[in-house]
């Protein structure tokens, strides 16, 4: 007689009883969001600020009190023409970053995209690099006198490089599957810069302008210094004089407000214009 071995009978299930077996994807990265982030630095720098000058750990001859800056500016808003000082530096400032990131951008194309213009162009930026602008500020005086003219053009000359360096790079960085893809297509070489090279090299010449924007703030403050009659070094030098530590501190905390602004806003922009690249920003 041969022995029947029967196979246990598999439970019952049900929809409800099914475990889910899929996989959950979780994207690494620096996590979500914060819906405040744009504030949270500064307004942690102001709480460190104001607790430490409460408490007595930052004495008022090395760090004025947040409430007494704010007083300083107060009175000079309405006694000393602040307004007419931080639109003096922003015109300067303005037309010195325009001129840079047009003059960059413009050389970087001509040494990315010829070996002609990169023999030219690359070699003497390199050199520009190793002279630091602030150094060349004694020549400008000789070439263009002491006036707006000096200001504006060391202010374009050292935002000028930064735009150039990165936006060189992402010219050269391009891949080169992209140029035999589109030869294998038939893609002509204006229509590939246009639509390949170009908008491949936008990450790097956004980069570029983030540290423009610091470099020509730097400039700003250096050049308000030589014989301005005018804008927030202007004050500065005048607080020096007299010594108003509160009203230096306010040209100082203005000069941060134009650089944290104006980079946050580079960075919205590239967050929207690059909007099909994914990265840990995002």
């Amino acid at each position: 007689m041969t022995a029947t071995v029967h196979a246990p009978a598999a439970p019952a299930t049900t929809d409800d009883s099914r475990v889910d077996a899929r996989v959950v994807r979780r994207r690494l990265g620096p996590g979500r969001r914060l819906r405040f982030g744009f504030w949270a630095g500064p307004l942690l720098v102001l709480a460190i600020w104001s607790i430490g000058s409460t408490t007595g750990l930052i004495s008022p001859a090395i760090l004025t009190a947040p409430w007494d800056v704010v007083r300083a500016f107060g009175d000079q808003w309405t006694d000393h023409d602040l307004l007419g000082n931080v639109l003096s530096s922003l015109q300067r400032a303005v037309l010195g970053l325009a001129f840079g990131i047009v003059g960059g951008t413009v050389l970087a194309v001509l040494s990315g995209l010829s070996r002609i213009g990169e023999a030219l162009v690359d070699g003497p930026i390199q050199i520009k690099r190793s002279i630091p602008t602030l150094a060349l500020i004694p020549l400008f005086i000789a070439w263009f006198g002491i006036g707006q003219e000096m200001k504006i053009v060391t202010i374009a000359l050292i935002s000028l490089v930064p735009i150039y360096v990165h936006t060189h790079n992402g010219l050269r960085g391009i891949d080169g599957r992209y140029a035999e893809l589109a030869e294998t297509i038939g893609i002509g070489r204006g229509e590939f810069v246009r639509h390949v090279i170009l908008p491949g090299a936008l990450p790097g010449f956004l980069l570029g302008m983030r540290f423009a924007v610091t470099s020509a703030l730097l400039g700003l403050v250096v050049v308000e210094q030589y014989n301005a009659t005018s804008g927030i070094g202007h004050m500065i030098t005048l607080a020096e004089q007299y010594g108003q530590t509160d009203v230096i501190v306010v040209g100082l905390v203005i000069y941060g407000i134009f650089g944290y602004l104006a980079d946050t806003a580079v960075r919205a922009t590239g967050r929207k214009v690059l909007a099909w690249r994914r990265t840990l920003e995002d």
